[in-house]
């Protein structure tokens, strides 16, 4: 319990600098990261303060930040063409054998 405090701090600190990371400029009021990051870390509970207030203001009238989402398979097994290769891999390594008559 004594280091609650400090340990808050520090927590509230690393989440304010990913966010200032992971941000766009827009949200950033197109203020450099270096200068966000070092507010947030020079002066740590202002800081935090002022970047949650801006980046929350900026989300609500803007909405959410839009990620770019992948159209292509997410792995090689969803993709049909690498597992058309597999398959003419081991067609060619291994041949169909001819079953005897009965």
């Amino acid at each position: 319990m004594r280091y609650l405090g400090t340990l808050l701090l520090i927590g509230l600190v690393v989440y304010c600098v990913i966010d200032i990371v992971r941000s766009e400029p827009a949200e950033r009021l197109n203020v450099p990261r270096a200068l966000w990051v070092l507010l947030v870390v020079l002066i740590p509970v202002l800081g935090s303060i002022v970047w949650i207030a801006v980046s929350w203001t900026h989300r609500s009238t803007h909405g959410p930040a839009t990620r770019r989402v992948s159209r292509g398979p997410s792995a090689p097994d969803d993709d049909p063409e690498f597992l058309w290769k597999l398959d003419e891999e081991r067609r060619r390594k291994n041949p169909p054998k001819d079953e005897p008559a009965p």
